[in-house]
This record gives structure tokens, sequence and C-alpha cells, in this order.
């Protein structure tokens, strides 16, 4: 360069040129908008310090073979920015509103940090998503989507979605479903949450949820300014004396397939938690996560089917199809409808119109069914395989849950306790599993140790293998 002017902590001019190099190449017509990125980005890297003064504009436009008017310009957007400062005869120089930007982005998706066997359960097996399926519907779906429909969509969610979610769910499920009560969120999360804040703004305060159950119920509904009451269980499900006492008039249920216990609510249960519904002017949400597995009978019935103006029920594609999708549905009584269709227009103005028509393509043309059998053989063999890696490798054990769903519960005998040392073993022998204890509040009764294991994820033999780990680590 041919004279930098710079003082004490100043830019060399040799330095100036390796960072703005890129830019004096640029293309004519985008070589101001390049040079001025360019000096952006290097105070924003730090790489220019506050306190650095640049070359003047004469300087710096004859090294870099560009105009001067190019560079002043330049230096003048900066300097409005904020980026740079100038005075009158002072020259130019780095200011100190720029902070270094964090060098890279940051993953914080829930993972199981290199575990040689996951039996944590909540995940599908995500190998068995219909990618070619899912590309067709998606390359259907582009071509023929008019323009307009890119535009906001109703926020209850498209009524081409609703109406063949309502039929889904009817076939499939045994729900009552009227497509103007189905809300299109984005997975029982939302549902949650959606939900707790329409009953506090009607005043409630608290809700009840099962003990053991979901430990996520908790945090979603203290964002909505709900108390969760924990309430215990039987061999029916919810107790009916605790929900009684509790002074709850909401309470959040998994009554097809209870989580994590694994029992279905027996029908008289069923028949009492409802009676309590009427009894108190309540609501009782059905969390319908993983219904549509059910392997050696039919599906039980969603509770919403007896009575929709008590049952606001709610489930996704997240165990079905893959939880990244974040896809699924709240059908409501028509006393919250209008209020919970207001708070989902305020807290995102309703689901991505591409994803809704994609899904209800998949839906009509009948891929959603196949692809629900296709995982119901592959998820039963998995099972199978895991009940029978237990009996063989955990003489005594206990197991149940089997039925439904992704994953069972399996109580082995005290000799392979304590708790403690049972995970700190398996652990170290490479294994993710998850005691029966992290679902509770109120301590779990019982001597030896209950694990949550899920199958879903894994192949037979893999299931095989790390069951056979675990009884190693735990070898005297």
């Amino acid at each position: 360069m041919t004279s930098s002017g710079t003082s004490p902590g100043g830019l060399p001019g040799s330095a100036a040129w390796e960072l703005l190099l890129p830019a004096a190449a640029a293309p004519s017509r985008a070589r101001g908008r390049s040079l001025q990125e360019a000096l952006r980005e290097a105070v924003r890297s730090g790489r220019l310090v506050p306190g650095t003064r640049l070359p003047s504009s004469r300087d710096l436009a004859a090294d870099l073979g560009v105009s001067r008017g190019l560079v002043t310009e330049a230096y003048e957007q900066l300097t409005a920015e904020g980026y740079l400062r100038s005075g009158r005869g002072a020259g130019t120089w780095v200011g100190g509103a720029a902070r270094a930007a964090r060098p890279r982005a940051r993953d914080l998706a829930p993972r199981s940090p290199g575990a040689r066997a996951d039996f944590l359960p909540g995940t599908p097996d995500l190998s068995l998503f219909p990618r070619a399926a899912w590309a067709a519907a998606q390359r259907g779906v582009l071509a023929e989507l008019p323009h307009h429909a890119l535009g906001y969509p109703d926020p209850r969610g498209l009524p081409r979605l609703r109406t063949a979610l309502a039929e889904l769910l009817a076939r499939r499920r045994g729900v009552v479903a009227d497509p103007e009560r189905l809300v299109v969120v984005s997975g029982v999360a939302q549902a949650t949450t959606l939900l707790g804040h329409v009953l506090h703004a009607r005043g409630l305060r608290d809700i009840g949820v099962e003990d053991p159950g979901s430990p996520e119920h908790g945090s979603l509904y203290a964002s909505a300014g709900l108390d969760a009451v924990p309430l215990p269980l039987d061999g029916e499900g919810l107790d009916l004396d605790a929900l009684r006492v509790s002074g709850v008039r909401a309470v959040m249920t998994t009554p097809a397939h209870q989580f994590p216990s694994g029992i279905a609510y027996s029908a008289g249960r069923r028949t009492e938690l409802l009676d309590w519904a009427r009894s108190v002017d309540g609501l009782v949400i059905e969390d319908d996560y993983d219904g549509e597995f059910r392997y050696d009978r039919a599906p039980v019935g969603a509770l919403q089917g007896l009575d929709p103006e008590r049952v606001a029920y709610t489930g996704s594609v997240s165990k079905s199809l893959a939880p990244g999708l974040r896809l699924g549905w709240l059908l409501v009584p028509e006393s919250l409808a209008e209020e919970v269709v207001e708070r989902k227009r305020t807290m995102d103005l309703g689901h991505p119109a591409l994803d809704q028509e994609l899904f209800a393509r998949f839906v009509e043309r009948g891929d959603y069914d196949r692809h629900l059998r296709r995982c119901q053989r592959a998820y039963r063999e998995r099972r199978d395989a895991l009940v029978a890696a237990l009996a063989e490798y955990f003489p005594g054990a206990e197991v149940s849950g089997i039925a439904a769903g992704l994953h069972v519960i399996a109580a082995l005998p005290e000799r392979y306790g304590p708790q403690d040392r049972l995970l700190e073993r398996t652990a170290a022998a490479g294994v993710a599993v998850r005691p029966l204890t992290d679902f509770a509040h109120a301590p779990v009764r019982g001597g030896g140790v209950r694990l949550v294991l899920g199958y879903a994820q894994l192949s037979p033999a893999r299931i095989r293998a790390g069951i056979r780990l675990v009884a190693e680590a735990l070898a005297p």
C-alpha cells in the first residue's frame, strides 16, 4: 500500500490489503457492496479492533484499484451504521459499537451421546421415514398448489388437512371429529401450551398430571401460568379418589397407553373419569401420543369419542413419522374452540401452509396408512426381541406395558440393584437407559429396579446385543 497513515493501534497497510482484496476482485456492479460487507465482517469478527485507524479513501482506492468515490461511499455508509467513526481532518477509525460474532451456531437438539445401545424411550426409528413417498407428495403439492395458497393460512389449519385428519382420526382412533373444531399445531407441546393459556385466562391456576408421567408437562403448563398437581395411578388408571381430593378441574391423561407405565385405562375408570369431569364442569386432556401402535389386539379407542364436550384430544406425527416435522393436531370442545383458535392466531398466525398441504396429500392418498402398517410390523418384531432378550439375560424380570407403544417397563429382581450402581455400570458399558423414577414425582414403591426401555429405534440384533451388554456389566 502507498500510505496507511496509521497511529498506535492502527492497521498496517498489508493487513488492510488482505482483508479487502476479495472485494476489489468482485464484478464492477457488486464491488461497492462487496467492499462494505468485507469491512463489516472484519469489524464484527474482531480482525479490525475498535480504535484502528483506516487508510484514507484516496490511499485505499489507489491500492485496491477502485474509484475513490466507491471507498468514500463505503466509509460513509459504515459510519452511518456505527461500524466506523470519523471527524473532519482526523481520519476514519473503527468504532466501538460492534462486537465480535460467535464463531459458530450450537446444536442443542437432544441426543444420546455416543451410546453403543440406546434404550431411551420416546423416539421412533427415523430410518423408517418414508422419504420416497414424502418426496413424491412434496413434488405433487408444489406442482398443483395455487399461488394464493401461500398466503397466511386459517389459524385453525387448512380446510383440506382438517378434513383429512377428521376422517383419519374418526376411522383409526374412534374420535368424534368435527373439522371446525380441529386445530393444526406444531406438536403436542404446543397443544398443551395453547390449552394451558386458555384455561389460565378462564381462571384456572392448577391442573392435574399423571404420576408417573411425562416430565415435560410441568414446564409446559408452568409457561402458561398453571401449577401441575401430580396424581397417582393404580392398576386401572388415574386414581379417582386422589383426583377428587386435589380440587383441580382439568387433568392431563394418556388413557390409551399410559406414559410410562404402559397400562390402558379400564372401561370403568374411563367412565368414572368422565363422570368426574361432568360433576366439576371440568376438562380431560387426552394425549394420544402413540395410540396407533397396539400389537396383540385392536387399539383401544380414544376417550374423546365418549364425550367430545369434556375431552380435548391431541396427537401428532412425532412417534409415527418423525418429531422433527413438528406437526400435530388438537380437537377441542365447542365451548373452547374460539378461544383456542384466537390464541393460536396470536401465537404464530397458523402452521406452515406447505407442510399442511403435503401432509394432507400424504393422508388422502393412503401413504400414511401404509407407513403405519410398515411401522407396526417392525415395532412388533422389536418388542418381541426385547422381551426375549430380557427373559434370557435377566431371569425373573417382570416385563409390563408390552401390548402397545414403543417402550416396556422391565422390573429387575433386587439382586441387580441398587439402582445407582446399576445405572453407573450400565452407562460405563455404553448403554443408555432411564429408570422409572425419572418420570415420577413421588417415590416409586417396590424393591428392585424398574427401567423404561424404548425399543423402536433399535434393530432386533442390536436390542439383544444391548441387553447382553447390560447383563455383562452387572455380572458379579
